[in-house]
Formats: C-alpha cells, sequence, structure tokens
C-alpha cells in the first residue's frame, strides 16, 4: 500500500513527517531519510494496531502532482 506522507522542517531544524490518512500518525527525524524511514515505521504500526482491534484499513492515497507556469 502507498500513503501520502507530508514532510516539513520545523524551526528546529527536525524533519517532521505526517500521513494524513492515518489520523495522529506522525514521526520525525534529525534529516529527510531518517523522517521517511520512522514513518514508514510509524504507519507500519499503525495498520498492525488498526487491523489488531478490527478496524478498516484507510485506502491508499492517489495523487497527481501538477506544475503550473506563470
Amino acid at each position: 500500500m502507498q500513503y501520502r506522507v507530508l514532510i516539513e522542517q520545523n524551526e528546529d531544524g527536525v524533519y517532521v513527517a505526517e500521513a494524513p490518512a492515518l489520523p495522529g500518525c506522525i514521526s520525525q527525524g534529525k534529516t529527510r531519510s531518517e523522517a521517511i524511514d520512522n514513518i514508514k515505521e510509524a504507519i507500519a504500526g499503525y495498520l498492525e494496531s488498526l487491523q489488531a482491534h478490527g478496524e478498516p484499513i484507510p485506502p491508499s492515497i492517489t495523487e497527481e502532482v501538477v506544475e503550473i507556469t506563470p
């Protein structure tokens, strides 16, 4: 499955990663790469928890990036 992840660097220089389709699924890292690795682990744990509690798994998100030329 694929989930969209938003990554932003906060004012302290830490990269914060969030999976919008999974409410509360947030992680961070000192580098962008570390944040990505950490959010992957967080997503896996989130999905395992949903399954363990008999909750539905949110569907993957499909998105397109469009370029606008001014």
